[in-house]
């Protein structure tokens, strides 16, 4: 199986210099082993820092992975694994950790109120996405478990059902294999995985920007429930561009294993994973199988209407780099609460009576693994959800991870073997306490734990005052200001008019220049590519050259070297048009370069196939840099002909700007000006959101009357106000206080909004940003 399908992550190896910076980057970024700034390779005070590439291509980080940044930032190393979606640096050169957290606000409030959120758009370098909230958003992140019902374990034999006289203290309502599936038995059609869920759990699917080179499976047939289920299950290694496959094991209903390859990855491997997959360099030295070996191998074998069974398949498939439609996933079937998995490990021995995974065994043996999938499958349609639920497999999770444990824990180390730890837990095996600072109305199940410390206060002032003496008495702080949600009218025609600006910022038009210049006019705008589109306009007395670039850095560039030059003896005029929605672009601009997590990064136009091979020949030239993002069309899959440069300081950034804008490279460029997590949210834009280039907006009455009429607590003034005021307070936290600042985003009946979090450690992220801010 893939080292702890629940994500435990693993840590990288350590060069014997300096750490290799993080594999998997964001968007089509490419890990580079370019060196460190010589400032960085002089000896220096150890402090803690976070990774600067932290993310995957959508930037979303659920709940369950900030619960892991949380334990481990309490606990460290020693006692639990890393964080699988970052880098923590000298956990133990951490003083505290304080986490805000603005209920009520979502990601799209970020994006509308961008400029009245100064403060922390500017000193916060580490920017993510969050999913919709759940019923208990802090109960998810500090990883609370629901109060469990009394009465005694089931007692569950080798593939046998508990005992009729266990059933009833479980109240079946609440299990959520029931919420999802009800109490009848259900067919095959029933536990595939939909679209949209597939979608949700990250698997590849057709389309999706980074599936570009993906290959289907060809399975297209008609699915019923008698159609055929396989098995499946992938080792990998960790290799210079990531985890890559090492085997694969394809199991038949019968149990008869049809395929179980060794597969040779295409790059360096650092790490063979050996005590997860049980592959060494021995055993794969000998190997000649490679990917497209097995993709072939595996198509062919695979009928049309054949069913993939696996436990956390999504990670199987992106190994395989497959894509396939019809899927049973047992992490998700075996549904547990608040979105958490049951290892395989104990699903068989809880199920099916089986032992799997031994410690005293080298690694996972993929086709016991495979097969288990499929029985684990075949259990669930034989038996219905009912039967399922009665086992009660979350109190039996938590009573055999307390026998595993011998005791209750004592100390850091014993308690985190418990998989559903909190954080709370890992706390109270340091002698600590939480504090959580709420409003009355807003306490929720966290107040009520017996090692968290609740000050609940009647108002956002009250809190902010009660956390000024309070935080610095704790070593782990949760501040929670709470604000009206829009209604949801209001929600979507914000909605509607970031996306219509972030159009209207991308388009510039072109002016007096001749007729018969136009085409000169037309090559010389076309240097500073992509264009989305480029219209002549005639229907004024003056021409107009219509330009809609397809990245905002392209259209800024655009008007800031094309605008008052000569072109046959005529000084052109480049400009935004001007509307409503572009009266602050100027500014808007202007802070966009300041946020803190473009500082580091340059935007290049003109940028050849060639143009990395070339960069990494001349490394030396460019000391700091950490990532090259070279962004593929997605539908041809060819390299776009611009690139962002991710380097570690600005200071890197602006020598390597000077040298790949001057004589010797002749490229254009500028610093970046979209952060990362909005590139995510605006590759999903749907089309019925654009509107044709020109056209003038008026901001929707109901939004305009609201902006007209603003209170107190209005998102626009709470922006600008509480954002300043927690930056106040975050100037006066200490050293070495890792912060997070958590947007939980909104639920409502038509449809949820996405959170944001931003996130650093104080001294840190002010050695960055000390000019910005200044």
């Amino acid at each position: 199986m893939e080292p702890e399908r629940e994500r435990t992550g693993r840590n990288l190896k350590k060069g014997r210099k300096r750490r290799r910076a993080p594999n998997k980057l964001v968007g089509a970024a490419e890990a580079l082993r370019a060196r460190w700034d010589l400032e960085e390779r002089q000896p220096e005070a150890k402090k803690a820092r976070l990774s600067t590439i932290l993310f995957a291509e959508n930037c979303e980080v659920t709940h369950g992975q900030l619960c892991e940044l949380l334990k481990y930032a309490v606990l460290g190393k020693s006692s639990v694994p890393k964080p699988s979606w970052c880098q923590l640096f000298h956990q133990n050169h951490l003083n505290n950790v304080v986490v805000f957290v603005l209920q009520g606000m979502s990601q799209l409030h970020f994006y509308r109120f961008y400029l009245e959120f100064g403060f922390l758009r500017k000193v916060f370098r580490h920017k993510f996405r969050l999913p919709p909230p759940s019923s208990n958003f802090l109960a998810d992140i500090i990883g609370l478990q629901k109060k469990q019902t009394t009465g005694d374990l089931p007692k569950v034999m080798e593939g046998s059902l508990p005992s009729a006289s266990s059933k009833a203290t479980i109240n079946l309502q609440n299990d959520p294999i029931i919420q999802k599936y009800g109490c009848k038995k259900v067919g095959l059609t029933r536990c595939l995985l939909t679209k949209e869920e597939m979608k949700t759990f990250h698997f590849p699917l057709q389309g999706f920007p980074d599936c570009e080179n993906f290959v289907p499976t060809k399975c297209n047939g008609i699915i019923t429930d008698n159609s055929p289920l396989f098995g499946l299950d992938c080792e990998m290694c960790l290799t210079s561009k990531g985890r890559e496959l090492t085997r694969i094991s394809l199991v038949t209903e019968g149990g008869c294993c049809i395929m179980d390859e060794l597969v040779k990855p295409d790059n360096k491997i650092l790490d063979y994973l050996t005590s997860f997959s049980g592959i060494t360099k021995k055993i794969l030295n000998p190997v000649t199988t490679k990917l497209k070996d097995v993709q072939r191998q595996l198509k062919a074998l695979l009928p049309p209407d054949a069913v993939l069974v696996g436990h956390s398949l999504d990670l199987d498939l992106r190994a395989l780099k497959m894509i396939h439609p019809y899927v049973i996933d047992t992490s998700l079937l075996y549904l547990r609460e608040q979105g958490r998995r049951f290892k395989l490990k104990f699903l068989a021995k809880a199920i099916l009576g089986k032992n799997i995974q031994c410690p005293d065994r080298l690694g996972h043996d993929a086709t016991e693994d495979a097969r288990t999938t499929l029985e684990l499958a075949r259990y669930f349609l034989k038996y219905g959800p009912k039967k399922i639920a009665e086992l009660n497999l979350e109190r039996l999770a938590s009573h055999q991870e307390m026998q595993a444990a011998g005791q209750e824990p004592k100390n850091a180390t014993e308690i985190v073997q418990r998989s559903n730890t909190s954080v709370l837990e890992c706390l109270d095996s340091m002698g600590q306490k939480l504090l959580f600072l709420a409003r009355e109305t807003e306490a929720g199940e966290l107040s009520s734990s017996k090692n968290c410390r609740t000050i609940r206060c009647l108002s956002n002032k009250e809190v902010l005052e009660q956390a000024r003496v309070e935080i610095p008495l704790f070593p782990f702080s949760i501040v929670q200001f709470s604000f009206e949600p829009f209604s949801p009218i209001l929600t979507e025609e914000m909605n509607k008019r970031v996306r219509i600006n972030n159009t209207a910022v991308h388009i510039v038009y072109l002016t007096k220049f001749k007729k018969k210049n136009g085409l000169r006019s037309r090559k010389c705008i076309a240097v500073y590519k992509p264009l989305s589109t480029l219209v002549f306009v005639f229907i004024c007395r003056i021409p107009h050259l219509c330009i809609q670039y397809e990245v905002l850095e392209a259209a800024q560039l655009a008007i800031e070297s094309l605008d008052g030059i000569l072109v046959e003896s005529t000084c052109i005029k480049v400009q935004r048009p001007v509307t409503e929605l572009t009266l602050d672009c100027d500014i808007l601009v202007n802070e966009l370069e300041r946020d803190s997590e473009n500082r580091g990064t340059i935007y290049l136009s003109g940028v050849n196939e060639t143009f990395k091979e070339h960069l990494l020949q001349q490394s030396n030239l460019f000391l700091g840099l950490e990532a090259v993002i070279l962004p593929k069309d997605l539908k041809s899959g060819k390299q776009k002909k611009y690139c962002f440069l991710k380097f570690k300081t600005f200071g890197s950034a602006q020598r390597a700007l000077n040298i790949l804008t001057g004589k010797d490279w002749k490229l254009k460029g500028r610093h970046a000006l979209t952060p990362r997590h909005l590139h995510a949210w605006l590759r999903g834009l749907p089309p019925e959101s654009r509107r044709p280039p020109g056209v003038r907006v008026i901001p929707p009455p109901s939004e305009q009357q609201a902006l007209q009429t603003l209170k107190v607590d209005h998102p626009k003034i709470a922006a600008w106000r509480w954002g300043r005021k927690i930056g106040k307070l975050y100037h006066k936290l200490c050293p070495g206080t890792l912060c997070l600042i958590l947007l939980p985003g909104t639920k409502s009946t038509h449809g949820s909004l996405s959170g944001l979090g931003l996130m650093g450690i104080k001294d840190e992220e002010e050695s960055t940003t000390s000019t910005l801010c200044s």
